[in-house]
């Protein structure tokens, strides 16, 4: 017994010792490699690319097999684990999943087997929220450890903006700047940002989402602001994504207890939320296929029919606001993972292997006309309150439906409380949606934010006031 012990020691050893050896690459080539740790603090690779696991480790069947038992904190300390090895101590990274996650997670049944996994219920009521309270937690740990402060610069299409100043708010280590289109994000989301304060520096311009996503990726590699030590905290940070593997495997271990392949239907923007699916999939999760829905934003889906990449300037601008993304960073990421490159810019120097990509994916565009219509009927049929970004999933995976043949069980991802979209809700169903706890009395509070133009140079002047 007592050799058998030390066997086992042994072998737990040496397991964290390679679980630490994983590595991020740069998908536009860079030579370095870095750890978790230091692609969560940087953000972005120094050739502007996106920073991805050389490994994707994967969790042994048996192990899937108990996650429906299991808490999603202890579900999710099974899938980031591996990729931190030992960088956090086993106590800490428990405590950082307990009191990250201190919200229901409801995988609701619509009909037969087909749910909604309800991503609201986080302090901003948006899905933005599983990762930025993670990333939050984890860079205020690492950040302590070595006496350093960090400047988050990072854009928004919505609802990330809102999620990673509340994960930051408070922090006197961070302080977070939030660059988003004034006029494409509704009022509360913009509130939502505009009335902490604080260390939260919102910033609004009259651009689109991808001139603000641009705009930040010059300022990471501007050498004259070096010394702000930025970082990011949208999908660009591979910090980002793996938190949002964790959805997957709680919601599977909810719809399919029994270990069934499933269909899950996903609403893409900027295409991390896909990519977090896309890596639990790497990583064993059990799926029969993932439904890629964007808005009337559909270079993707032109893409998957044609085989020919061309982004969408400027980005049309849709009721599903958060996917107002005409050329999406992480698609850097989906062609790497299928034998790809494209660069930030969109230029794609080697094709992916599309064959492997329609076998895994289905990408679809909805548009706004179909995004009512589905609010409407799914709230007369089922009695279910979608807003519009779910509704883009759920009538994504109708489609699929219709298209592939009946499934179950199907997961449609809902991303957002449909209190940040009254407007419409009212508009489809005749119902003022239900003001949750997490957005009561926002409209009274004062909104603190500065505008800029357009420009690098207008943003670059902001900057230079942090240095």
């Amino acid at each position: 017994m007592i050799l058998l012990a030390k066997s086992l020691r042994r072998i737990r050893n040496f397991t964290i010792l390679t679980m630490s050896l994983i590595k991020f690459f740069s998908t536009n080539g860079h030579l370095e490699r870095v750890d978790f740790r230091q692609a969560l603090l940087v953000g972005q690779a120094p050739d502007k690319g996106l920073y991805m696991p050389e490994h994707i480790p994967k969790i042994p069947n048996e192990e899937i097999q108990k996650f429906p038992k299991m808490t999603y904190p202890e579900v999710a300390y099974e899938v980031v684990k591996p990729y931190l090895g030992d960088l956090v101590p086993d106590t800490a990274l428990r405590a950082m999943l307990q009191d990250a996650y201190n919200y229901e997670v409801p995988v609701e049944r619509v009909f037969d087997g087909k749910y909604i996994l309800r991503l609201d219920r986080g302090p901003t009521c948006s899905f933005k929220d599983f990762a930025a309270r993670l990333m939050g937690r984890l860079m205020q740990y690492f950040l302590k450890q070595e006496g350093k402060s960090l400047l988050i610069l990072t854009a928004t299409s919505g609802d990330t903006g809102s999620a990673v100043a509340h994960a930051f708010f408070g922090l006197d280590n961070i302080k977070v700047v939030v660059l988003f289109p004034e006029k494409e994000v509704t009022e509360r989301q913009r509130r939502q940002m505009t009335t902490l304060g604080g260390n939260v520096y919102p910033l609004a311009t009259a651009g689109k989402f991808d001139d603000c996503q641009a705009l930040v990726r010059q300022a990471f590699v501007d050498p004259d602001l070096r010394g702000l030590n930025l970082s990011s905290a949208n999908s660009i940070n591979i910090g980002r994504l793996l938190p949002q593997a964790v959805y997957y495997f709680f919601a599977h271990s909810r719809a399919a207890p029994n270990g069934e392949d499933a269909v899950f239907s996903v609403p893409s923007g900027n295409f991390g939320d896909l990519m977090g699916g896309l890596i639990a999939l790497k990583m064993g999760l059990p799926v029969h296929r993932f439904v890629a829905a964007t808005n009337e934003n559909d270079e993707f889906p032109n893409f998957m029919r044609t085989g020919v990449y061309q982004s969408i300037k400027p980005s049309k601008n849709c009721i599903s606001n958060a996917m107002n993304v005409g050329h999406p960073s992480n698609l850097a990421r989906l062609f790497r993972l299928y034998g790809g490159r494209m660069d930030e810019t969109g230029l794609v120097s080697k094709p992916p292997d599309r064959q492997a990509m329609h076998k895994d994916l289905f990408a679809v565009s909805v548009s706004d006309e179909e995004t009512r219509r589905t609010i409407k009927e799914t709230y007369e049929k089922h009695r279910v309150l979608l807003e519009p970004h779910g509704a883009v999933g759920w009538a994504g995976l109708m489609r699929y439906l219709k298209e592939c043949g009946d499934w179950s069980p199907c997961i449609s991802l809902e991303t957002a409380d449909p209190a940040k979209f009254p407007e419409e809700i009212i508009r489809a169903t005749g119902i003022n949606p239900p003001l949750p706890a997490a957005m009561a009395r926002l409209d009274e509070r004062e909104e603190h934010l500065q505008r800029i133009e357009g420009d690098y140079a207008s943003l670059k002047e902001y900057l230079g006031r942090f240095l």
